[in-house]
């Protein structure tokens, strides 16, 4: 097992075994990260290790990988409609692949496969619909039948009788788990290692701007200046834009999933049901890790409504009757932030100096290496990488949208 993480902010932690440093930080940069998830610790990484710009601190609020990458349920899949969508998507999944051999550590990455369940005539049409845009964009997609599906997932009720019929399910192979916070503390280890700085405890508040230049950030440690900001503060993104009048296209919700005790092996796949809101996958130690879909509203409290967790239990029950067994030993949610249609929002923005990783939604952590990778190379060059320029910040005035509704669904 890894060592625990560095303590917050106070100085250097000389102490052998720690995973990084602790560093004040300086008065400038020459980019500076907002935020410590997945996607900005695997930006900072890439800046250093591809385009050797080191000189780069990534700033967090709180704790390093403390918000959406602490609170997700550890699901990668590339298996989107549209062919941007899967280009950048399959792009992270080939990166997961060989992901534990860059970093040197072990991730949990599991390739268990993600199926997705058809309860409808219109849910198979959809579903092979998709197979079909998977296979011609080079994503590993089947068809599996109500038996194959029986066969795959015995503990899942495949019977005629059911509320929710399973008519069959798409089928992903090469999708599957990690666990997030190795993923996380590998990519912080990396960054550290080579050069950069790692800022926890330091909350940005504001821009430094000249017209419409941006040359730094106003924080609770004091003031910044960078040649760069790259944001990638998911929910609270729109947050700190609207310090620049900046209004973007995006709404925040609350992100609801729960975990049982300890239990035997049952389960050796991922299975999603788009149609009734719920996903379930076994992680290592053998907890079931469920989901839902968002709640209704807007906040960005990291806590949920009960109905939503009260319907997901239903559904899994539902369809997995050995589940009335288990019991929730406890849920948590995070802050996802929602597009227009339910793609995400890479690259530059009106001002100069200033670039956008948000609008994920419920989606980013699959997306960890390749959305680092790709936005990391945007910054670096100051254009957008050919895999982001489909989810430009202008698509929402020029009408050329990238509608995943479909395909993210439950949206994990």
């Amino acid at each position: 097992m890894p060592a625990l993480p560095a303590a917050l902010p106070g100085g250097p932690d000389p102490r052998p075994g720690r995973l990084w440093r602790a560093p004040e930080p300086r008065a400038a940069y020459d980019v500076l990260v907002i935020g410590s998830g997945g996607h900005g610790l695997a930006t900072a990484y890439y800046l250093a290790a591809e385009h050797g710009i080191t000189d780069v601190a990534v700033l967090e609020r709180g704790w390093l990988a403390g918000g959406n990458m602490a609170r997700n349920t550890a699901i990668i899949r590339s298996n989107y409609l549209w062919d941007a969508s899967a280009g950048i998507y399959e792009h992270a999944l080939r990166l997961w692949e060989g992901l534990e051999e860059e970093l040197g550590r072990d991730l949990h990455f599991s390739q268990r496969g993600v199926l997705n369940l058809a309860h409808s005539t219109h849910d198979v049409r959809e579903s092979v619909r998709r197979v079909d845009a998977n296979r011609l964009n080079g994503v590993d997609a089947e068809w599996l039948g109500p038996d194959e599906v029986a066969k795959l997932v015995p503990v899942l009720d495949t019977g005629p009788h059911t509320r929710h019929p399973v008519l069959g399910a798409t089928y992903q192979p090469r999708a599957g788990i990690a666990d997030h916070d190795l993923v996380a503390w590998a990519f912080a280890a990396e960054a550290d290692r080579l050069g950069v700085d790692l800022v926890q405890g330091c909350e940005v508040t504001g821009f430094l701007r000249s017209g419409d230049q941006v040359r730094g950030v106003r924080t609770t440690r004091g003031d910044i200046g960078a040649g760069a900001v790259a944001l990638c503060a998911a929910g609270r993104t729109s947050v700190l834009t609207e310090t620049l009048g900046l209004r973007l296209p995006l709404q925040s919700h609350p992100l609801q999933a729960l975990v049982t005790p300890l239990l035997e092996p049952v389960l050796d796949t991922v299975v999603m049901s788009n149609a009734v809101h719920v996903y379930v996958s076994q992680a290592p130690k053998g907890e079931l890790v469920l989901g839902a879909g968002i709640d209704g509203y807007n906040g960005y409290g990291q806590r949920g409504s009960f109905r939503t967790v009260e319907d997901q239990v239903a559904a899994a029950v539902e369809l997995y009757p050995v589940f009335a067994h288990a019991e929730a030993l406890r849920t948590w949610a995070g802050t996802v932030d929602v597009s227009p249609d339910a793609s995400p929002v890479i690259g530059r923005t009106p001002f100069e100096g200033l670039y956008l990783n948000c609008g994920w939604g419920t989606g980013g952590y699959k997306a960890t290496p390749g959305a680092g990778q790709v936005f990391a190379d945007t910054v670096a060059n100051g254009r957008p990488h050919p895999l982001a320029e489909p989810f430009g910040l202008e698509r929402f005035t020029t009408g050329a949208l990238v509608d995943e509704h479909g395909a993210a669904a439950v949206a994990h």
